[in-house]
């Protein structure tokens, strides 16, 4: 049950995502609010990938394997964003569908040296999808005043 509710609210948070990409113009992604850090494109790009990123990190991939996995990672386009965090979603909901409850228990450390359970890396998705879903809308809506007028929330 626990594991049903968990994916229900990551696909919450990734539904909602895919509402304010089907807001926003090809021109916003190259918007950059503050000079050293992501564009609006850039941070897209990162959310699409947490479902599969940290998954792999959920394994125990190495900080090599995780370089090399996201440099091979290229979405550049509204149309591919949206792509791209649906398709990291259904991976990430059809591998956790398949874990048993003792896996769901077992835990493996990350390459930097945090220690969760299978089901804590779980929620760790779906605080980080919900973290870069808020730096996204107020980008939007603080620096660009484009406000999506979506509910964020069920």
């Amino acid at each position: 049950m626990y594991r049903e509710t968990v994916l229900h609210q990551i696909e919450v948070a990734v539904k909602t995502i895919i509402e304010i990409i089907e807001k926003l113009e090809e021109a916003d992604l190259q918007k950059r609010p503050t000079s050293n850090k992501q564009s609006i494109g850039e941070l897209l790009e990162h959310i699409a990938v947490i479902c599969e990123a940290d998954w792999h990190i959920s394994n125990g991939a190495t900080k090599e394997e995780m370089e090399n996995y996201y440099s091979a990672i290229s979405y550049k386009t509204l149309g591919a964003l949206k792509k791209g965090l649906l398709t990291n979603f259904n991976a990430l909901e059809s591998n956790v569908r398949q874990l048993s409850e003792e896996e769901l228990k077992r835990e493996t450390t990350s390459y930097w040296g945090l220690t969760y359970t299978k089901f804590e890396w779980l929620l760790e998705i779906l605080a980080h999808l919900y973290h870069h879903r808020g730096q996204l809308h107020a980008m939007l809506v603080h620096c660009y005043h484009k406000d999506p007028k979506i509910l964020m929330f069920e």
